[in-house]
């Protein structure tokens, strides 16, 4: 892109400097100095730690070919034109999205934000949108996915990356064909303009809770930033058992001739209702009444909470132009999301097995609580705590957890990194005997530990394994060992079946 016509699509002011504009090309655009290539921009942010005007001599030395910023460097020698904007981390949101060419104008993105539900919403989102044939791109908290459905991570991984991966990925998204695009929205990603490039025709909204209040302040200045998406959306999906929140919602949703739409899972009134809710061992059954009539669901996972995940998805993805038997016979079919509540396919005789990213006392009941619903045996737990400079005082409280809430509970290891091992099994022993617990068993080693709950549990029971969820590697001491938790699961069934011939 023309430096001139970025000038121009920033309603910048340039500066006179020893380098002239004319005829210079913006590759791309980055406020991190060393990540600068040749014929880039750099962008010099003003933070609370760090001015990013005294990086600019690195960003040139790196091949900067202007800068772009809030005023003028007074300690830097700056010889390439510099732009001078109002907003720094706005204009480097604008700029990423210029040079990209705006990626995001030629796609359908559906946006998904809010405290829970974001990443399985945005999944079932993806999926119902490519059963219906649409070439779909992701953009979530897991990795970004472009249409032929491989899991990739971005360069440098935030909740969301920031505005010129985000635009990156949307232009190679546009690359490869895709028509339709959906992105997880994460509040920090809406206050820290990652995503203020992002042209949404469907936004998501599935619920605000007291979260993040270390980074927003209040619930107010929380819901002020997530509410970006609803204002910034044409069309906007509203969850009407979201109280307060839904009432505030909807006049944003108005805004500049906005529209939306409303979804209930509590038996509110609503555009989208869930009735007869029926829970298995396997999967959700519901009524769905929608504005294009009535139809019987299923979704095969568990946890009643996420009969309004699926509604939200089925709303969002209407709006995209999907109708309602599609919708319906697509969600028989989603496969689960990685590391969330995640079943393990087994044979006969052999227990359920469940992989979850919980990893701290709250979620960690709240997963078994889910679980125990629909188990007809006994519930075990495989959970370990993280070490190195993660909070020990989380360590009694899992081990309180699990041994309460479920039946047997095997303490292993979780990324203990270089604290030694046995200090937080120690502590998760704690917990337990503190609560008036013996139900546990300690082994070190988490495939062992997998291995034995499994091979342990009867064919009724249900083994939970918890904390690592879809990461990919397990650090132990010093070391980075390759770690998928699905694999060990059924590595430990195969183990089961041969043991049992």
């Amino acid at each position: 892109m023309e430096l001139l016509d970025l000038v121009a699509a920033l309603d910048a002011e340039l500066v006179d400097t020893p380098s002239h504009p004319s005829g210079v090309v913006v590759t791309g655009v980055s406020h991190q100095a060393n990540w600068i290539r040749p014929g880039q921009a750099f962008v010099a942010i003003r933070g609370a730690h760090f001015d990013g005007h005294g990086f600019i001599s690195d960003a040139i030395e790196r091949g900067a070919v202007a800068v772009i910023g809030e005023g003028l460097p007074t300690s830097t020698v700056c010889n390439v034109p510099y732009l001078v904007v109002a907003n720094a981390r706005e204009a480097l949101a604008d700029a990423a999205t210029e040079v990209a060419g705006r990626p995001s104008d030629r796609l359908t993105v559906l946006g998904v934000t809010g405290t829970d539900g974001k990443t399985t919403t945005s999944a079932i989102a993806l999926h119902l949108l490519r059963r219906a044939g649409h070439r779909t791109g992701l953009l979530a908290t897991i990795g970004y996915e472009l249409p032929d459905g491989v899991l990739r991570q971005p360069p440098a991984h935030f909740t969301t990356p920031e505005a010129p991966q985000v635009q990156q990925i949307l232009r190679d998204m546009v690359t490869h064909e895709a028509t339709h695009a959906v992105v997880e929205s994460s509040s920090h990603a809406l206050a820290m303009d990652r995503v203020r490039g992002v042209s949404y025709d469907v936004g998501v909204w599935t619920n605000l809770t007291g979260e993040h209040l270390d980074f927003h302040g209040t619930m107010e200045q929380y819901f002020a930033d997530k509410a970006k998406l609803v204002q910034r959306s044409r069309h906007s999906v509203l969850n009407a058992d979201d109280e307060p929140w839904f009432e505030r919602l909807i006049p944003l949703a108005k805004e500049d001739g906005g529209t939306f739409t409303s979804y209930s899972a509590e038996g509110r009134e609503a555009d989208w209702r869930a009735a007869d809710v029926r829970e298995s061992s396997e999967a959700l059954t519901f009524t769905v009444h929608s504005p294009e009539g009535v139809a019987e669901a299923t979704l095969p996972m568990i946890g009643r909470f996420n009969v309004a995940n699926a509604l939200a998805a089925m709303a969002g993805v209407s709006g995209a132009g999907v109708g309602l038997k599609d919708l319906v016979e697509a969600l028989a079919t989603f496969p689960g999301v990685a590391g969330r509540m995640e079943m393990v396919e087994r044979g006969a005789g052999e227990p359920r097995v469940i992989v979850d990213f919980a990893h701290t006392a709250p979620s960690l009941q709240k997963a078994l609580e889910t679980v125990r619903v629909t188990t007809d045996g006994e519930l075990w737990v495989v959970i370990g705590s993280a070490g190195g400079q993660r909070d020990p005082s989380k360590r009694a409280p899992l081990g309180r957890v699990a041994t309460t809430y479920g039946d047997h509970a095997v303490f292993t290891e979780e990324d203990h990194r270089t604290t030694p091992l046995q200090d937080i099994l120690a502590e998760m022993e704690r917990g337990a005997r503190e609560a008036g617990n013996d139900n546990f068993v300690s082994i070190g080693d988490r495939t062992e530990a997998i291995r034995y709950a499994v091979h342990e549990a009867s064919p009724d029971d249900t083994v939970v394994l918890a904390g690592k969820g879809p990461e990919q590697t397990l650090e132990r001491g010093t070391e980075l060992i390759p770690w998928v938790e699905i694999e060990e699961a059924r590595r430990a069934l195969a183990a089961r079946r041969r043991a049992d011939v």
